[in-house]
């Protein structure tokens, strides 16, 4: 399991942890005399029993069988995988392409009917057109990804468009002024994000919110973060996705969602930052 910053992560795996403890108890057995039946060093043992080691599938069932409860490995596989999931890196997520990690999430954006999205770096997926997400994605595919299939995961992003107007959804987007000045495309292709941007913001199911720039705020950026309802979270890290759960944690994002909205200009003020960044462009 690949560490992260996420308390979710560290008290997940500590859960499943102390999981395995108790069957070791439960069996009877020392630390030493469980790492004798299955055949490890007893360091291991300890590593896994403190949470800092995630067990294999293969060390949940030797657990298991060694405690003789082998019919509770399949819950605790199933467990460690919901662990393992929480923080995914960029190179196994991405390691058939582009267009698989587009389409993983697709499932949980059907079912969200409230979406908050920060954006610090670049324009909410749900918002950009064709040309601007092609330019996005082909950057990080000439960064880390062998596998070129980013025409179709193009077409996979852009089908989460359709859900702006659907009325199923409704869509909070909080976007840092920079990220309306950043030309991760050409200018017209630019321009032409920015005036589709304004034609969005015109939805009864959108907000946009931009938060100027400058340099008395109240709140430094963060990462780009996505809020579905008060469900999950999804973060956007330099190595990796991480997916938060934890209601604890879900409850900070959407106190941070609100401080930033707090600072950010909706409306006719909004559009005028959007019409500013379009007047560089042209």
């Amino acid at each position: 399991m690949s560490s992260s910053p996420s308390s979710s992560v560290v008290e997940a795996r500590k859960a499943l942890a102390r999981r395995l403890v108790g069957l070791r108890k439960d069996a009877g057995l020392t630390g030493d005399e469980l790492s004798a039946r299955c055949g490890w060093h007893p360091a291991k043992t300890s590593r896994i029993q403190s949470g800092k080691s995630a067990p294999s599938e293969a060390d949940l069932r030797a657990w298991c069988t060694a405690c003789g409860a082998g019919d509770q490995a399949p819950d605790l596989i199933a467990a460690a995988r919901t662990v393992d999931s929480m923080y995914t890196e960029w190179r196994r997520l991405e390691r058939s392409g582009l267009r698989a990690a587009q389409e993983s999430v697709a499932a949980l954006y059907r079912r969200t009917g409230l979406f908050r999205v920060y954006a610090s770096r670049v324009m909410p997926g749900m918002v950009q057109t064709p040309e601007y997400t092609t330019a996005v994605l082909r950057s990080i595919q000439r960064a880390r990804v062998e596998v070129d299939d980013v025409d179709d995961a193009v077409k996979a992003r852009l089908e989460r468009r359709r859900m702006l107007f659907s009325g199923r959804h409704r869509f909070g987007l909080l976007i840092e002024e920079w990220v309306l000045r950043a030309t991760v495309c050409d200018p017209g292709a630019m321009a032409a994000q920015l005036r589709h941007l304004l034609a969005v913001s015109s939805s009864p199911f959108v907000s946009v919110g931009v938060i100027p720039t400058g340099a008395d705020r109240p709140h430094l950026p963060v990462e780009d973060f996505y809020l579905f309802d008060e469900a999950e979270v999804a973060v956007e890290l330099t190595s990796g996705y991480l997916r938060i759960t934890q209601s604890r944690e879900v409850a900070d994002y959407v106190r941070t969602f609100a401080d930033l909205a707090s600072m950010a200009v909706h409306g006719a003020e909004a559009r005028q930052l959007i019409t500013a960044a379009i007047a560089t462009l042209e």
